[in-house]
This record gives structure tokens, sequence and C-alpha cells, in this order.
């Protein structure tokens, strides 16, 4: 496959659903991928890379930034409130706010340096207990106690369950953004963005389709 088809598979879908591909963020999921990989899609010209874990972001994209300049970087995997600071330094976008006690980091750390990237809201769609997120009956009142705090929330992700059909939850989530005055959806992965796609998706986090699959070890 590659970052050519993704592409295009993402200009179809926008197509089919009446949107400008150009309001479709893609985020080439480098997590536990080998730089070599990463090094060939930055070099395709891509700059939105998502990482799961604050470590592994910080071990390589300093690197990869002096060299090829300005990046977008996500997280896109759960934080640690201790890792937080860090992760203002290093991430342009956090799409994981799964709870209070991080929305109250995140506005402490937002007072101390004068700034905040811009955030996401982690919904449970599937409600699982294995899970992140915050579950949908208390996304209402979530969202207002992050705004209370003046954090810049831009929208909500999701991660729906393996079994069940994708495209419910991404309506749920997409309702719920709606209800909320929303605007950012950060749903669709692989195997489904195309149908977060035609439900509103402005981000999607794509991998496998994009370097391959994953690997346990990055040199």
């Amino acid at each position: 496959m590659g970052l050519t088809d993704i592409k295009s598979r993402i200009a179809k879908a926008a197509k089919t659903a009446g949107r400008d591909a150009e309001d479709i963020t893609l985020i080439a999921v480098s997590k536990v991928q080998p730089n070599a990989r990463v090094e060939a899609v930055l070099q395709e010209g891509h700059r939105s890379f998502g990482e799961n874990r604050v470590q592994e972001a910080a071990g390589k994209w300093p690197d990869f930034r002096e060299t090829y300049g300005d990046i977008d970087l996500h997280l896109i995997g759960p934080l640690q409130s201790n890792k937080a600071r860090q992760a203002f330094e290093l991430f342009d976008v956090i799409h994981t706010l799964d709870r209070p006690k991080l929305a109250n980091t995140f506005a402490r750390l937002a007072q101390e340096t004068g700034h905040c990237p811009p955030l996401f809201i982690q919904v449970n769609t599937g409600e699982e207990p294995q899970k992140a997120g915050i579950a949908p009956t208390d996304t209402d009142a979530f969202v207002k106690e992050c705004q209370s705090l003046d954090l810049p929330i831009q929208g909500l992700m999701c991660i729906p369950p393996i079994e069940e059909t994708p495209s419910l939850h991404f309506a749920l989530l997409q309702k719920l953004a709606r209800r909320n005055g929303l605007s950012g959806l950060s749903m669709g992965m692989s195997s489904d963005f195309e149908q977060a796609i035609a439900f509103g998706a402005t981000h999607i986090r794509v991998g496998s389709a994009i370097f391959g699959e994953r690997v346990t070890e990055t040199p």
C-alpha cells in the first residue's frame, strides 16, 4: 500500500462524502516503527505523525525535526500525569485527554508555560472497562469542565471496539461533538478510515497501511 495510495483513498472518500480532502489531517502512526521507515515517509514530504508514548517520541523526533524542519507531532496514546510537562514540550496536539486529573494538570502547566497544545477529549464510546476515555454520558459535563479551565478543546477522539461496527461509534462521536460545538473528530484507522471520513473525521490515524506491519523494536 503506502502513503500515495492512502492519500488517494482519502481523496476518494472525501469526494463521496461531499467533503474537501484538505480538511482531513492524515496522521501517520509511527509508533514502534524503525526509523528508516519513518524517514522514508518524511522524504515523501509527509509531516504529520502520531506517537503513543512520550519516551519513544522523545528519542526519535528531535533529530528528525532538526533534519526535516517543521513536523506536526500528535500524541495518540495514554498519558500519565507525570509525563504531561514533557508532552507539552514535545507534541503539537494531544488526542488523549481522558480524565479530570489530567485536565487539571494541563491547566496548571498552561498557566506556568503560557501555552497549551490543542486537545482532543478521548471518549470511550464502547464503554470498555479496559480502555481509557470519558463515558459518553459524562462527555458533555467533562467538555464544560475543560472549557472552564480555559483548555483549548479542539474536538473528540475515539477508538471503537474491535468486534463492533465502527460506524456506530463514529456516528456517536459526531453527535457528541456537534452537541458541544466542537469541530474536531479524531477517528478512523487503517481498516476503517473511509467510514470515519463519511462521518466527519477531521483527523485519521493510519499506521500499518502506510509503514507496513509494526515491529517490536526500533533500531
